[in-house]
């Protein structure tokens, strides 16, 4: 169990600490000489892990690098003095960041008589009314004689033995708050474990700046260990970094969660005693060891009051990492106030329609533990699917994980994408309806090429659930296809005879060399017919789908592109893209021709280019093979 201490300047936090474990977390020169804790300190005992924080107001952003991640609130309260500002503070925070249980240690009891004691116990009452830590145990101590701490030390084993186990599911997650060097070790991070586990070997991800990371060897509170879990202090020894590439705040994570963002969606609670936050309001954001400037965009109300809650979106000025159910704080753009915390819900929120009450309606959704309420929700809002991909790491959610809730919910699974089952049968009426109107707009034309009947059905829709939303209309006849055209089966056109006649004669001319085929002026050469005569019948034919317009001027047969589709496809399973050079090679004609080619599947979406490259997006099946 982790324990942190909270509580103002000089109230003995590091000294109870050494009183319980041993451990002088003091470790700084400067905390030496002033007598007062600067940053994190920790110690540990078979059983606890002790995060000591700063007390001082000008120091809260260390105290809450480590007040992230603890179990429980070890509330150090001096008897002489009572609850004092930043005691307040630091409960606040505690709060905040759904710390739900905890103890009092009512310190220097040797310092106040027992009147002033008893005044200090309802002083803490006071102040513990009405929050988490209302009726929290209080034990008298004085730490540097010892009197009281075995009765606070066996209430906070007791309380370890009786914790509910992390959970441990999901990708590994630590929250970087100290790193070092070590000699024979190397890089070395510390920080809380958030999720999952991680052992020697583990190879993860250095988030936000996605550098690669291995785990060389590990110690689990200080001491060697062969694996580590969620909720426990970890100590990473990593190769492939080095110390001066990693700063407090940046997290280790498996690669799948390295997610870098600059705004989420949240639940946000303004504090009581501050005034009401306003929308783009300026803010330091403290989530997990980091601290970053913010704004809010309130997305539920204009404003919310002192003890109010409501939606936000907060956009911070560089790349964070953080994933849905992290707990964070908010202060003030000058840093000296605290004005309110909340959890995270989304890390990839929608830029547009922020605000509607379908978006509302979804951030309610992500705020239920359970996941299967937003992925049953999103399923059911989206037409073109739930992204599960965004889903699983937004929750965490190994793959295992994801495909029992979609079983469960019911789910049209294709790929990456969910769909209620509703929605899947309102899209298949929609293709339907899609190739009824273009036959009624064109009824010259044979129908329509898949990629574009994809864009009419629904533009936002994957290509591969498509493809699965097609194949059962053409599996029991629904939809017909002839070469890469599809259509309505009863929707038929016909050549007339005279084009009929003539296009059987000039195709033989294009089948003699299919990959370079003769231009319009070149069969009008050959045969003598007019150039324009040829060119408005290979036009025809194209609408008839025995051709495709590759360039101006220049039509191959529907059977060569099929079988340039096939080659292509062959190219990009070997090299991982398509370049020009490579399907000239293939094809054995010049580049210029290759490069036209090429241009044309990017032109109907069948590959798309990137700089030199040409990436593979469809499957040859789109042109009838």
């Amino acid at each position: 169990m982790i324990v942190g201490t909270a509580g103002h300047i000089d109230h003995g936090k590091t000294t109870l600490v050494k009183a319980l474990t041993g451990v002088d977390c003091d470790r700084l020169k400067e905390e030496k000489a002033r007598g007062i804790t600067v940053d994190l300190g920790y110690a540990y005992t078979p059983t606890l892990g002790f995060v000591d924080v700063p007390g001082h107001e000008r120091l809260i952003h260390n105290m809450l690098a480590g007040a992230t991640g603890i179990d429980f609130a070890l509330l150090v309260i001096a008897a002489d003095d009572g609850p004092m500002p930043q005691t307040r503070e630091h409960l606040e925070i505690i709060e905040l960041l759904g710390i739900r249980r905890g103890a009092v240690a009512l310190t220097k009891i040797d310092l106040a008589a027992a009147d002033r004691q008893k005044q200090a116990r309802i002083e803490i009452a006071e102040l513990l009314a009405g929050t988490a830590l209302a009726g929290a145990p209080i034990f008298p101590v004085a730490a540097v004689s010892g009197e009281g701490v075995g009765e606070l030390s066996a209430h906070l084993e007791a309380a370890a033995a009786a914790q509910s186990e992390h959970q441990a599911s999901g990708g590994f997650r630590l929250a970087i708050d100290r790193r070092f060097t070590l000699a024979g070790a190397g890089t070395v991070v510390t920080g809380t474990a958030f999720s999952g586990a991680v052992q020697p070997g583990d190879r993860l991800l250095l988030s936000p700046p996605g550098r690669p990371v291995r785990v060389r060897s590990l110690r689990v509170h200080d001491i060697p260990a062969e694996s580590g879990h969620a909720g426990q202090r970890i100590a990473l020894a990593l190769t492939g970094i080095e110390k001066a590439e990693v700063e407090r705040g940046m997290w280790i994570v498996a690669p799948a969660l390295h997610a870098p963002v600059r705004r989420f969606d949240a639940r946000l609670r303004v504090l009581a005693g501050q005034p009401g936050l306003k929308h783009w309001t300026p803010a330091h954001l403290h989530l997990g060891a980091e601290e970053v400037p913010a704004r809010v965009a309130l997305l539920g109300a204009d404003e919310i009051p002192p003890c109010g809650e409501n939606w936000a979106q907060i956009t911070v000025d560089r790349d964070i990492a953080t994933l849905a159910g992290d707990r964070f704080i908010l202060r003030d753009a000058s840093a000296r106030h605290t004005i309110g915390g909340g959890i995270v819900l989304d890390i990839f929120p929608p830029s547009r329609r922020r605000r509607s009450p379908e978006r509302l309606a979804m951030l309610a959704a992500l705020a239920d533990p359970n996941p299967a309420t937003a992925l049953h929700l999103a399923a059911e809002q989206q037409a073109a699917g739930a992204d599960l991909a965004a889903q699983a790491c937004n929750r965490n959610l190994e793959p295992a994980a994801m495909a029992a809730l979609c079983a469960r919910l019911d789910l049209k699974v294709v790929g990456d994408a969910a769909f209620a089952r509703f929605r899947w049968q309102e899209l298949e009426a929609r293709l339907l309806a899609a190739l009824a109107a273009e036959h009624e707009r064109a009824p010259d034309l044979t129908g329509v090429e898949r990629d574009r009947l994809r864009r009419l059905t629904l533009p936002t829709l994957s290509r591969p659930a498509f493809d699965a939303l097609l194949a059962a209309p053409l599996a029991d006849g629904r939809v017909a296809r002839t070469h890469a055209w599809l259509h309505l089966p009863q929707h038929q056109v016909q050549l007339a005879a005279a084009d009929r006649d003539l296009w059987l004669a000039l195709k033989p001319l294009l089948d003699a060399a299919p990959c370079n085929p003769p231009r319009v002026r070149d069969v009008a050469r050959a045969t003598g017919i007019g150039e324009d005569t040829v060119r408005a019948l290979f036009k025809r034919i194209a609408r008839h789908g025995d051709a495709w317009p590759v360039a101006h001027d220049h039509f191959f047969t529907a059977e060569a592109v099929t079988d340039l589709a096939r080659r292509a496809a062959g190219i990009h399973q070997r090299d991982g893209c398509i370049r020009a050079a490579s399907l000239r090679d293939e094809i054995g004609g010049g580049r210029k021709v290759a490069i036209q080619i090429l241009e044309f599947f990017d032109r109907i979406g069948y590959t798309r280019r990137i700089r030199d490259t040409h990436l593979l997006r469809g499957t040859p099946e789109q042109f009838g093979a």
